[in-house]
């Protein structure tokens, strides 16, 4: 029988310049079968969205697809068809979920309104029988209250219902094949369960395949019939999902199943690709909890934080984002904060370092109330309290270098006597995140995303911090680059004896990190205790739930 799609020797390079051009994909082979899913894996730059949105033609202007290069679809090249036959079949037969549906949904329409658009487009309805068609759609994927959600905006949903609206979108015609690129990468673990048994569901009942693009190997290991393992354009190894994780012949295939943090065991340093292809010999010393040493550095107590928020010309109500949070923070230990968008976790990170203010409740750091200091009282303590964000990219100036990234907030705060001290302080800490001298006159956009959060990490080591929040720092990383960031920031406690506040979504990477966990829904905390307690007996129904959605796709996880 033959596949669905057959992908032929493809080979993809771009134009950098007049003269310029990098190889993306060479000489890439696949199939995707009828009624089964395919997985592309690999990290960043691996070459599996270029092979994906060459199969659709979505490439951008300066890419080059070697003439021997073939997809085909039941017997017919996509490559040798014309535009107006590709965008006949692009929506129709094969449609494509994006990984952000914010960049991918139209701000200005309503969310019915691009639904029934590809009706209309491709199945030639009417517009109220597409917006009829567009209503079943979206209670079909989910979406709670579709009839009122039909005349909403992109931006009046959550992540999770964005995403359901770019999968009954993609789903509008009934398509042969699915392309999902990773659709659930900054989604919570609850929400991305749910995506992921809507897209399972969906595939069952249309007979559709799916080619589903991951670095989430647990997720990969749970929807895939089938995997292809790329590096560098290339395919390192494919075959059957079973065998694949069971028994990777490749050792970058071995490496991207070592990196990912386990929840039955939490080894001293996580394995990091060069140790599994250079065949390093691992260690199996295992991480235990730091002690509680001497007093809390913070004592967080009933924090609370409101907003007033409007519901009409003269109406307000109030939201409350945390309510009555208490807990310590301990010299050398870190405090995993869990729990879905929403909860209040990151606004807790932002309640500590003053980057908003509590609405009650106090933050005792020697003695002081940090929750009531003023603005200039504040700023001798800003410099204990640091915080890395989830986009280093958004949170580093483009227009300075690294150099200058790292001296501005010396100067701000008088550390080190010029700049002639600073640079050398700068320099030293490019060392220690494993950066170069090189890299000191560069800007942000030539780095990659692990590089650019090593930065981040670096400009908060400028200010000699005690305590560090870490929000959501590693969540948009490839897998071995997780693993190779966290070493470092575990590094970097040892050394220093930082304190950090943890905050995830990421379950597995949370118990690996941390040496306590609160667990916050709906703006309160409803469990606590040690990582082991957590996860071996989770008390609160919401943290069984939350476990219960990790993905344990075959041995990744287990």
């Amino acid at each position: 029988m033959s596949p669905l799609i057959s992908v032929q020797d493809l080979s993809v390079s771009f134009r950098m310049g007049k003269t310029e051009t990098v190889r993306a994909v060479n000489r890439v082979s696949f199939d995707v079968p009828a009624n089964s899913t395919v997985a592309l894996v690999g990290e960043s730059g691996s070459g599996k969205s270029v092979s994906a949105m060459s199969i659709v033609r979505l490439l951008p202007d300066n890419a080059m697809v070697d003439a021997s290069s073939k997809v085909l679809y039941n017997g017919l090249d996509l490559l040798g068809i014309s535009i107006e036959d590709m965008r006949r079949l692009r929506g129709k037969d094969i449609s494509v979920v994006f990984q952000e549906p914010m960049s991918s949904l139209n701000p200005v329409f309503t969310v019915g309104e691009q639904i029934a658009e590809v009706l209309r487009i491709h199945l030639k309805l009417g517009s109220r029988a597409a917006l009829d068609r567009a209503l079943e759609l979206m209670a079909e994927v989910g979406i709670p209250n579709a009839r009122e959600r039909l005349k909403s905006y992109p931006h009046e949903l959550s992540g999770g219902q964005q995403q359901r609206v770019m999968i009954a979108m993609a789903i509008a015609c009934e398509p042969k094949l699915l392309i999902a690129d990773e659709p659930t990468t900054a989604l919570d673990v609850t929400v991305q369960r749910q995506i992921m048994d809507l897209l399972a569901g969906l595939q069952q009942r249309q007979k559709m395949s799916m080619l589903f693009i991951s670095h989430d190997l647990g997720l990969v290991g749970e929807i895939s019939d089938q995997v292809v393992v790329m590096r560098s354009g290339e395919v390192r190894e494919a075959g059957d999902v079973a065998h694949i994780f069971s028994a990777p012949r490749d050792a970058y295939t071995q490496a991207l199943l070592a990196c990912r943090p386990r929840l039955d065991s939490r080894p001293r340093r996580l394995p990091v690709i060069d140790d599994i292809v250079n065949k390093r010999p691992l260690g199996s010393e295992q991480r235990v909890c730091a002690p509680i040493t001497g007093a809390a550095l913070i004592e967080a107590k009933d924090l609370g934080k409101d907003y007033l928020l409007k519901s009409g010309l003269f109406k307000r109500s109030v939201f409350s984002a945390v309510k009555n949070a208490s807990f310590s923070l301990y010299k050398g230990r870190t405090l995993g904060v869990v729990g879905e968008s929403g909860s209040g976790k990151t606004t807790i990170g932002m309640l500590l370092t003053r980057l908003t203010d509590a609405t009650s409740g106090s933050i005792m750091f020697e003695g002081i109330d940090l929750a009531r200091l003023g603005a200039a009282a504040m700023r001798a303590y800003r410099s204990r309290i640091q915080i890395i964000f989830q986009n280093p990219y958004a949170s580093l100036n483009p227009r300075f270098t690294v150099g200058q990234i790292l001296i501005e907030p010396m100067r701000i705060h008088q550390i080190g006597s010029s700049d002639d001290e600073r640079a050398r302080l700068a320099l030293a800490l490019l060392d220690k995140v494993g950066l170069t001298r090189e890299d000191f006159g560069k800007y942000p956009h030539e780095f990659s995303g692990g590089q650019r959060q090593r930065i981040a990490i670096a400009r908060c080591l400028t200010m000699k911090p005690e305590i560090i929040v870490c929000d959501e720092s590693v969540s948009a990383l490839d897998v071995s680059v997780q693993a190779t960031v966290l070493n470092l920031l575990l590094d970097l406690q040892e050394e220093f004896g930082l304190t950090y506040v943890f905050i995830s979504h990421d379950l597995a990477v949370v118990k690996y990190m941390a040496d306590e966990i609160v667990v916050m829904s709906e703006g309160e905390i409803v469990e606590r205790g040690s990582s082991e307690e957590i996860y071996a007996r989770p008390k609160h129904p919401y943290t069984q739930q939350l476990l219960g959605a990790i993905p344990r796709g075959l041995s990744v996880t287990a």
